[in-house]
């Protein structure tokens, strides 16, 4: 990773340096869980909020004022750019993407280590260390994104055109929700409000959830009574989505219908429906089947996403990795191998250069030396990693990545909302007894077909499609163990138990760790939602976390029985922390009240309850 102003914007941002709390870190109490909660809480409404979609304006007022507009759409769209690893404006790159995923949820959620500790910004010294350096980065992309959106949704002139306050509001709880996922309570209200100075109020997450859901039922009316619009209108609105928010692979012309966009709130919707299934059942169920009925993404046409193919950017992880500064995680890999994903025939590299075995752990295999070009092979999440980025001195260099000609080749869209996410929300709703449109089975083997991470303009002719019949006749996990080739770390038998082809035989919740399991495959490389499902479910099964003495201390080295991650060693929140004495006290007034527990690494959120997925 190379020099950058980012890394001193993200650590005076939001920087991590642990900040104890007299509350509890441990689990919700046992009445909070087991009682569904169900008054809707107090949700605060400003300007940006309103969306007055039945009052009509002249050609001329609307022209007016969308010419007095441009220049706050255009920095609306790096806000768009910002919540994919964009900064100054820019489309998505390697650096900022880095602080956004990779040096935090990508490690949280098993689909990559950080190979070496050193960096010119700071140091990591394993997965679960909390880096004063750069555990801000997720917060500190999302503040470029909010400080996009909310400047235009509190301009009285966007009121309008209400479909694109509808779109940026839209927007915004995305990020928010987001973001919130990953700290936990946000000064929500504030932030869409466009405060700019302190003190800011947190809100719980229950709070904003609640907030976003009304929004979107709002977003959504608002974007259905397009269709009644004049073609004048429709004109000026079409040139401003081609133009300004830019998550379709190319322009689509003159839109008759915003469906596109209504059917993306709907699935976001649906998809904090799902987050929510343990901790308000009830409440899940009626969101869900709201949205579903009202329409959610149901073909690769509808999914969002910021393209590569459209904007000529390489995917960050790309740079990123020819950096040395991510290698495949050992879980991620011993999770394919077992299943003989497609993926593993032609998206990763072998380990590079020959890898010496120069620890001595007792239960290590690993033969004197491995040659180069043996095998996928990745590393363990949690191994204290080596120094520099040179396989001469640090043997994780050598370990498996990304095959970068396959990315380059096949421009894996940065997704907002793609069709395989959506379908398995719907199979995991359906399996829950939800009114999903279709059977659990249906939707589980949807999102296995539409899983690939190739822009969709390739069609059939992808590995992926070619391989993925075969794939899903899989009925049992193959054995494979995984050996550290430096002997440091044991050998480690892979703890997948389950196959591909779904079996009508199994109990709900081996059915469950298949539809998780697959969606955590689909999901690679947005590690969000793949770290969120780990955390609400327990699945995918992975392997524990190495060394978590070098946690803030919350964690536990805990194994199940099958020798898979403990739920005591999944990481549940990114602590905030603060250094300026105002965002301390705020945190202190309402930030941690709020969140109900310490600002530390074990602490629940509200939607991570402890008990049974059913």
């Amino acid at each position: 990773m190379k020099k950058n102003n980012f890394s001193l914007y993200i650590a005076l941002a939001f920087v991590a340096v642990g900040m104890q709390s007299c509350l509890d870190y441990d689990n919700p109490s046992d009445e909070f869980q087991k009682n569904e909660v169900i008054e809707t809480p107090t949700i605060v409404k400003g300007n940006a909020d309103h969306i007055d979609y039945m009052k009509e304006y002249t050609q001329e007022e609307v022209t007016k004022i969308n010419t007095d507009l441009r220049t706050s759409f255009s920095q609306a769209l790096t806000g768009i750019y910002a919540m994919r690893g964009g900064k100054e404006g820019g489309v998505p790159e390697a650096h900022s993407y880095q602080y956004q995923y990779s040096l935090g949820p990508d490690n949280y959620a098993q689909y990559f280590t950080v190979p070496h500790s050193d960096f010119m910004a700071g140091t990591l010294t394993s997965t679960y260390a909390v880096s004063k350096e750069f555990n801000g980065g997720p917060k500190g992309c999302y503040s470029i994104a909010k400080n996009a959106f909310a400047p235009i949704l509190n301009n009285g002139k966007l009121d309008t055109i209400p479909e694109m306050k509808a779109l940026y509001l839209l927007l915004f709880n995305y990020s928010a929700l987001e973001v919130s996922d990953i700290y936990g309570p946000l000064p929500y209200s504030d932030y869409k409000a466009n405060k700019e100075t302190s003190p800011f109020t947190y809100q719980d997450l229950r709070t904003i959830y609640y907030s976003a859901k009304e929004n979107i039922d709002t977003i959504v009316k608002c974007l259905k009574h397009y269709d009644q619009r004049e073609a004048w209108y429709k004109k000026i609105v079409s040139k401003n989505i081609d133009s300004y928010i830019c998550l379709n692979e190319q322009p689509r012309g003159n839109y008759q219908t915003l469906d596109k966009w209504v059917r993306f709130a709907n699935s976001l919707k649906l998809r904090m429906a799902i987050h929510i299934s343990k901790v308000e059942p009830s409440t899940a169920k009626a969101w869900a089947e709201e949205a579903v009925a009202d329409g959610v993404i149901e073909d690769t046409e509808n999914e969002v996403a910021v393209y590569p193919s459209f904007f000529g950017f390489t995917h960050p992880v790309v740079q990123i990795s020819q950096w040395g500064d991510i290698r495949l995680n050992a879980s991620f890999v011993s999770l394919l191998k077992s299943l003989d994903h497609p993926y593993m025939k032609y998206l990763f590299t072998q380990n590079s250069d020959p890898i010496i075995k120069t620890g001595n752990d007792a239960g290590s295999s690993a033969p004197a030396t491995t040659a180069a070009n043996t095998d996928v092979i990745g590393m363990r999440g949690g191994t204290t990693p080596g120094i520099g980025q040179s396989i001469g001195t640090n043997p994780y260099i050598g370990m498996s990545t990304i095959a970068t000609t396959a990315f380059g080749k096949y421009m894996p869209p940065l997704y907002l909302m793609k069709l395989s996410e959506v379908c398995f929300l719907r199979a995991e709703g359906a399996l829950r007894g939800w009114n999903m449109g279709g059977t659990a089975r249906q939707f589980y083997e949807e999102g296995i077909r539409n899983a690939g991470l190739e822009d969709r303009m390739f069609g059939t002719s992808t590995d992926y499609a070619k391989l993925v019949d075969n794939y899903m006749q899989v009925a049992q996990p193959k054995a494979y163990t995984y050996v550290d080739p430096t002997g440091n770390t044991p050998d480690q038998p892979s703890v997948t138990t389950i196959g591909v082809k779904w079996d009508e035989g199994l109990s709900l919740e081996q059915k469950l760790e298949m539809i998780i399991t697959q969606k955590y495959i689909a999901s690679f490389p947005y590690s969000y939602e793949a770290w969120v499902d780990l955390r609400r479910t327990g699945y995918p099964k992975l392997f524990p976390v190495l060394n978590v003495e070098d946690s803030d201390g919350s964690l536990e080295d805990d194994v199940n029985a099958d020798g898979s991650q403990g739920e005591n060693n999944i990481i549940r929140r990114m602590p905030w922390s603060a250094d300026d004495p105002q965002t301390v006290e705020d945190l202190q007034n309402t930030g941690m009240p709020a969140l109900g527990g310490s600002d530390m690494q074990a602490t629940r959120l509200w939607w991570d309850i402890v008990g049974p997925n059913f």
